[in-house]
């Protein structure tokens, strides 16, 4: 669970203002039908993010835990830094134009927009991260749809009320967390491991009862 939630909260924040956001509101501009735009923005964001997810969890089984731990921290942090880059739209995709209908160009035209683009990177990954493909491509995909579909139903409206500049701030400050909690994650998971250690208690044998002697040999109390 803590895989989707991070997941959708990532990339919801990461794709507000982003090139697909924009796409999105370009193609319920010029077509003006959001059901068959919303429908293929999820149909793209599934099967753009499942072959996403599906690399992550391979390199996750291609690098050993020291290296892929290091390639996350410094896939991260680029993050953090790509993320204050604000997107633009390619001409090719501001002209797409209904050959395959408005659901058809909308898949064609959004799974490539997403390929390389900063929420596809980050689905690769989170997956790498927690190795929970299903959780983290749900969470991705719900992500993209919770700054998209208002965009197709409400358009332009919506990017106005929303502060760009603080949104990628955000999203940046986000990764950084993520990069320094992967950076000291065997640090954190040694300290829990001694937080977690029973202490042995020494007890004299004057301060225990017959039936706690009978049952020394039982809880381990040494004397």
């Amino acid at each position: 669970m803590e895989a989707f939630l991070i997941s959708t909260g990532i990339v919801a924040l990461a794709e507000i203002g982003d090139k697909t956001q924009l796409l999105s509101l370009v193609l319920a501009a010029r077509f003006r039908k959001p059901w068959p735009i919303v429908w293929g923005i999820l149909v793209a964001t599934m099967a753009n993010h499942a072959l996403a997810g599906g690399l992550g969890a391979w390199v996750t089984h291609l690098m050993g835990p020291s290296v892929l731990r290091w390639v996350l921290v410094v896939s991260f942090f680029a993050m953090a830094a790509w993320m204050l880059v604000p997107d633009k739209l390619d001409d090719d995709e501001k002209d797409a134009m209904p050959k395959f209908g408005v659901f058809g160009t909308t898949v064609i035209a959004f799974f490539l927009a997403e390929m390389g683009d900063k929420t596809q990177i980050a689905t690769v990954m989170l997956a790498a991260k927690y190795q929970s493909w299903f959780w983290v491509v749900a969470g991705t995909t719900l992500g993209m749809m919770l700054a998209n579909a208002p965009v197709v139903w409400f358009g332009e409206r919506i990017t106005r009320l929303v502060p760009l500049t603080w949104v990628h701030r955000i999203s940046a400050a986000v990764f950084v967390v993520l990069g320094v909690w992967v950076l000291l994650g065997d640090d954190a998971d040694h300290l829990q491991t001694l937080v977690g250690v029973t202490p042995l208690v020494v007890v004299p044998a004057d301060y225990l009862d017959e039936g706690a002697v009978q049952g020394q040999a039982r809880i381990g109390v040494k004397h």
